[in-house]
């Protein structure tokens, strides 16, 4: 919850509202107001995103520990209608997917992770869908594909 006073996210006018004990699911609140209202008085899109952009990186960085390296890589946007309201999201990771992401990853050493995300009015209203790509890697093969590089 001492993310919501970062600087970088309170601009984005997100709150984090719940987060599980395990890191699992993590819920947020981007309400509207004067500080996120664009010229046509709808929800100005660059919030929408910038909300939601750190949460799946930070949540698997803190599921995966310190021998993995987690980076958004990409992002996909698509704006279903104009937001007038409060806008509600929910990150979530199963017991699974964790499970299949390091199988993966020790597999492969570095992974791509598509995860797909509505923004909604916290019912049956989505207001825009997200598709998120985490780059996913052990540590060990980060540090050697970068010593590669430089």
């Amino acid at each position: 919850m001492m993310f919501n006073i970062s600087p970088m996210y309170r601009r984005s006018c997100g709150k984090i509202f719940f987060v599980s004990d395990d890191l699992h699911v993590v819920k947020i609140k981007i309400p509207l107001t004067y500080k996120n209202k664009n010229y046509v008085g709808s929800m100005f899109g660059g919030s929408l995103f910038s909300a939601t952009d750190p949460i799946y990186m930070i949540q698997l960085m803190q599921i995966l520990g310190k021998e993995y390296v987690v980076w958004d890589k990409s992002t996909e946007i698509r704006f279903k209608r104009p937001v007038y309201a409060n806008a509600f999201v929910t990150f979530e990771f199963t017991k699974e997917e964790i499970a299949e992401i390091k199988e993966l990853v020790n597999e492969k050493q570095e992974i791509d992770v598509v995860k797909q995300l509505n923004i909604s009015n916290g019912k049956d209203i989505v207001f825009t869908t997200l598709d998120k790509t985490i780059y996913i890697s052990t540590k060990a093969f980060y540090k050697q594909k970068r010593a590669k590089r430089d």
